[in-house]
């Protein structure tokens, strides 16, 4: 194995290019200033207008949410000067608002284009406008969060923008400096970045657009699947068979108006998407997320396709259109085959919608193909057999006679759409402050909905329209223990178990009203340092009941004593995606033994404002004074790994600080993987 790992390292050593291609600075912004008016004189008040310009995917900050919330708020400092007085508070113009379910809150953010204002009034013809912005961009594709400062100076005379970045990204760095660095020096010295074997250059690598439209597919092909096994579209299987063999002159005519008939279904479903896909950019993705008012539509509509579902009543759409579009079938040939298709999908509305709906809903998201992907894969299932068997009629003997088992299908769903109607109200609770629906009575209320699926599919109540259960079929068996396999997983959830197979689903940890620590006390947070006198210990605080440092050389030096690996956790509190990290992949079990047992951990939180005393400061790469604890480890970051996203994991041999045991990784959701790449850092580490 060992020779294996070294031919293959080998091999890496042949393209440093494709190990150092994204090791590129990157700005995500771009600034511009001016002045409201370019004649003013003393006495008059002016607007400072700050415009930002943001790449694609990337989101900038605003200035106007609780700065307690979490994320990094922009801010603007103004130098105080005798030649102006600040006239009211800097004002965002028209930022977009959002829901993060991470934070437990609404904030304000810009895409594309941001704008700040800012009222003075002109005391002194010697007008001298000094301010320092401090703001964070983050984009959800890769899970990077990323701090800059700019520099803004206005004068009588000219208009003059100096911008300072106080750190700069690229995806995979594979640097190291050949010594310790000396935080409390007088200049952080950038170093030359050294060789590093690569043990997976897999590891750090997030899902890909593509992969997750995969992953969308799969789940809406599999949702039409379950379309087809409901009262409504079942039995017409055989029907609409029947239709092209009897009425078509030759087999191969009847295979051709089949086709049509599949592709028509498909076309008209797809359509939809294309539709919804329109209007489905990112500002409708957020409305979803943030309004009130689309959610309360939402879970109203869950409820009622739910109540349906069970029995209550069946949703048709007006049967005069209904009627117009099954005359035009008549018709016969292709064009026939066409309304046919139209029929069939307005008539099994009542079965499919809800099924449907829910597909759409969830896959519209923001990124124009979801919409389009979530119904091709739906339509798609829901095609098939019909194509398939009027293709091959003999096929039909195959399949199941209708019966009671279709509504039980039916009734499945019910409970399904009961559960993902209480997402949307949950998120009603949490943008409104009611604080009704936390994550215990959430959980509660998930638990008793499976539960209740359960004792229905063992056949201990019936619905409207159930035939009486004679005898248990081996499908609901398995369905029935598949609702209480669900109820058993969710039950460590009231007392602080993150769930994280649930986790896009259920309130924030931090809604939670009771958990259950492993000691067996309660518990607030889950979190804990237990060294004693670690600096800055009374500041920062590891999760999971870790144990670890914040500042650099501490921290090296602890990992040379134990003789271990060093985790050097480049976060932010501001960063949406360490808490992420933190919250769904440290807290399970596999990664939080590797990091108790394996690591010596230093988390350097790059966002951190508190200032340090004089003789720690630092002097970076690019002239300026580095004093508060947040700008020294930027820096760090930067000039010693020419990175600066967040979140952002470097495995380091302490022994020498000049190698890296593997290529740091950002942000990565997959808890197998990332173990993965724990335990490859540690092995790497023996080895040597």
């Amino acid at each position: 194995m060992r020779q294996f790992r070294r031919l293959f390292f080998c091999l890496l050593w042949f393209f440093p290019s494709a190990l150092w291609a994204q090791n590129a600075p990157l700005q995500t912004t771009t600034w511009e200033s001016k002045v409201s008016t370019t004649k003013a004189k003393v006495g008059d008040e002016i607007e400072l207008v700050f415009l930002a310009s943001i790449i694609d995917d990337w989101y900038l900050y605003s200035t106007d949410f609780d700065p307690n919330l979490g994320p990094t708020i922009t801010t603007f400092e103004f130098q105080k000067d005798p030649s102006y007085k600040l006239v009211g508070k800097i004002k965002p113009i028209k930022p977009k608002k959002k829901f993060d379910d991470t934070w437990g809150g609404e904030y304000t953010y810009f895409i594309k284009k941001a704008e700040f204002r800012q009222k003075i009034k002109i005391l002194s013809p010697n007008l001298k406008v000094k301010t320092n912005v401090v703001y964070q961009t983050c984009t959800d594709i890769d899970g990077k969060c990323i701090q800059y400062e700019e520099d803004f100076y206005f004068d009588k005379k000219s208009l003059s923008i100096e911008g300072d970045v106080m750190a700069s990204t690229s995806d995979t760095a594979q640097a190291m400096p050949d010594t310790a660095a000396d935080t409390s020096a007088s200049e952080v010295q950038p170093t030359e970045p050294q060789k590093v074997e690569p043990i997976n250059q897999n590891f750090g690598e997030e899902e890909t657009k593509s992969s997750s439209l995969w992953g969308l597919g799969l789940v809406a092909f599999l949702s039409g699947l379950a379309a087809l096994l409901t009262p409504c579209v079942f039995p017409m299987i055989p029907m609409t068979v029947s239709f092209f063999t009897s009425r078509s002159s030759s087999r191969l005519t009847a295979i051709l108006q089949a086709l049509t008939y599949g592709f028509s279904i498909i076309l008209i479903y797809t359509l939809i998407g294309v539709v919804v896909s329109r209007f489905a950019g990112p500002e409708f993705a957020n409305e979803l997320a943030t309004n009130p008012i689309p959610n309360a539509i939402f879970f109203i509509i869950f409820l009622v396709f739910a109540i349906s579902f069970f029995g209550a009543f069946d949703i048709t759409l007006p049967s005069n259109f209904v009627n117009a579009v099954d005359k035009q079938s008549d018709r016969g040939g292709y064009l026939g085959a066409f309304f046919m298709a139209f029929t069939l999908v307005l008539v099994s509305f009542s079965c499919t919608g809800p099924i449907a709906s829910t597909v759409l809903i969830e896959s519209a998201n923001g990124e124009f193909w979801r919409p389009v992907v979530a119904m091709l894969g739906f339509s798609l299932a829901f095609a098939l057999p019909f194509t398939l068997f009027a293709i091959f009629p003999s096929m039909l003997q195959s399949l199941p006679k209708s019966g009671g088992w279709l509504n039980t299908v039916k009734v499945v769903l019910g409970f399904v759409e009961l559960a993902l109607a209480f997402k949307f109200l949950s998120m009603i609770d949490r943008v409104l402050h009611w604080e009704l629906l936390n994550r215990d009575i959430y959980l509660a209320i998930w638990i008793a909905i499976f539960f209740c699926m359960g004792i229905y599919l063992f056949g201990f109540i019936r619905l409207p329209h159930d035939s009486k259960t004679e005898t248990l079929s081996v499908g609901r068996l398995l369905m029935a223990i598949s609702a209480w396999v669900a109820v058993v997983y969710m039950v460590p959830g009231l007392f602080g178990a993150p769930l994280n197979m649930l986790s896009g689903y259920l309130p924030p940890m931090s809604s939670q009203e009771f958990t259950l620590s492993a000691s067996g006390s309660t518990t607030d947070s889950g979190k804990s340092n237990t060294i004693s006198n670690v600096k800055y210990g009374d500041l920062f605080e590891m999760p999971h009941g870790l144990t670890g440092y914040y500042e650099y050389n501490e921290a090296l030096k602890a990992a040379k004593a134990a003789n271990k690996p060093l985790l050097i956790d480049f976060t932010g509190h501001g960063c949406v995606n360490c808490q992420k990290m933190e919250e769904t992949v440290w807290s399970v079990p596999q990664v939080l033994n590797i990091l108790k047992n394996d690591y010596i951990i230093v988390s350097l939180y790059v966002d951190a404002r508190n200032e340090l005393p004089e003789k720690e400061w630092v002097t970076g790469k690019d002239g300026k004074i580095k004093n508060t604890i947040g700008r020294v480890n930027a820096a760090l970051q930067l000039e010693k790994f020419n990175q600066n996203a967040q979140p952002y994991y470097v495995l380091l041999d302490p022994r020498n600080e000049g190698l890296l045991v593997t290529p740091p990784i950002g942000s990565q959701f997959n808890p197998s993987i990332y173990a993965a790449y724990l335990k490859a850092g540690v092995d790497a580490y023996k080895s040597r």
